[in-house]
């Protein structure tokens, strides 16, 4: 520890370092909502008229100072602009920038660490639900700081573990998109293979009416709906007053915001087999198809790779057939804006079980299914082996991170 020593946060860190945007200049400007919780990356930008905000650069480190987004996590390095381009933000951000007592990097990992976090949130003032860190508090802080040298090697390590887990996700996004791409393809403009190997409806094959779709589809395919090919079920919320639904629970149980994630391999609460039994909630298999019908995200799909119980304003849905799973999840994918704008155009409104049920799906010859299956559940399960690999890896992360930054262990050359 002899290369650490104990110093004020604002002798080791710039907070909100001078830079100059001129009122009225169009600028990029990165909003809260852009800020995932403990993701090193910004989730897009929208350009915007600058009046007012703190200002950065890439390299700098973006921390939430109001509640509940500092609690959260809402946390950032910015890595979005062009060499010497400045942006701005949410006048709710903190910057953070190093001096000749630190690197960037290592800032990025110390604003993510329990022990920074900890400081900044004892700095809050205000009243309830509006609280905002105090930024000159905040840099009274003190904190054990090591020499550059070791903060190199300690962001190293955290960066290479990102590194790693933003490569597997962008191969899961491509590989993603392999299989949405072949569906498009075969069952939105119908171009599969015919016998011969040639695109089917580009290359001439039969069509033929479907009143329920009000669309030509191919030639001896059928039209169904949900309900017929698929069973369904709506979960529940087990009573919040009542401590054994809850405490200890190890019954995986997802709400309809976990269902902006295209897979779920975990959840974020858990109830008991208490609740189960005194509620609505019900156990839904692995390889069910899950779809949000209000909320925020009111039509979005996703597919479970756990035993799981939802709330209420989750549907499942478990075809009859396992091999229209992928079919099914990129299916009810393209209904997406159809689903939202049903009627009245208010999801919130119109998206139930029974409306689901009701909804027609065309289904191709079943040789079809069996080599779309085939393809798309491949991509489906080295997209499921990168999650938990990430998973895995963040928990590592996150298990380094507070003693790497105390001190407590050390990384050799």
């Amino acid at each position: 520890m002899s290369n650490w020593r104990n110093v004020e946060i604002g002798k080791v860190i710039d907070f909100n370092p001078s830079e100059s945007i001129k009122k009225g200049t169009i600028a990029k400007k990165i909003p809260m909502d852009k800020l995932k919780v403990f993701e090193k990356k910004i989730n897009g930008f929208e350009f915007s008229e600058y009046s007012a905000g703190p200002k950065f650069r890439n390299g700098d480190t973006l921390v939430a100072k109001i509640t509940p987004c500092l609690e959260n996590g809402k946390t950032a390095q910015v890595d979005i602009l062009e060499e010497n381009e400045i942006a701005f933000g949410s006048s709710e951000f903190i910057v953070l920038r190093e001096n000749e007592n630190t690197i960037n990097d290592f800032i990025f990992y110390l604003a993510k660490s329990p022990a920074f976090r900890k400081r900044a949130i004892s700095c809050m003032e205000g009243t309830s639900g509006r609280k905002r860190v105090n930024e000159g508090a905040l840099k009274l802080q003190v904190l054990p700081i090591p020499d550059k040298r070791i903060q190199k090697k300690i962001a190293k390590v955290f960066s290479d573990l990102d590194s790693k887990i933003e490569l597997n996700n962008k191969i899961n996004d491509n590989l993603e998109q392999m299989a949405k791409t072949l569906y498009d393809y075969w069952f939105v403009q119908f171009d599969f293979p015919d016998a011969n190997g040639k695109p089917y409806k580009t290359s001439g094959g039969k069509m033929v009416w479907s009143d329920d779709l009000r669309r030509e589809i191919p030639e001896g395919w059928e039209v169904k709906k949900i309900k017929d090919i698929a069973e369904t079920g709506s979960g529940g919320t087990p009573l919040k007053s009542k401590n054994e639904y809850f405490e200890n629970g190890n019954i995986p149980w997802i709400n309809s915001g976990e269902v902006n994630a295209s897979f779920i391999i975990s959840s974020k609460k858990f109830i008991t087999q208490k609740g189960i039994e005194n509620s609505s909630a019900k156990l839904f298999e692995r390889g069910t198809i899950l779809m949000a019908m209000y909320g925020a995200t009111a039509g979005q799909v996703s597919l479970i790779d756990i035993e799981a119980s939802t709330n209420q304003a989750v549907c499942g849905i478990v075809p009859k057939d396992k091999r229209l799973v992928p079919y099914l999840k990129f299916g009810l994918h393209q209904l997406y804006d159809y689903l939202i704008n049903l009627s009245s155009g208010s999801a919130r409104d119109n998206l139930s079980q029974d409306k689901i049920k009701e909804l027609y799906f065309v289904i191709p010859e079943d040789n079809l299914i069996k080599q779309f299956y085939k393809i798309s559940n491949s991509h489906f399960e080295m997209i499921l082996k990168n999650l938990k690999e990430n998973q895995e890896l963040a928990s590592l992360r996150d298990w380094l991170l507070p003693m790497l930054m105390n001190g407590q262990i050390t990384v050799k050359d």
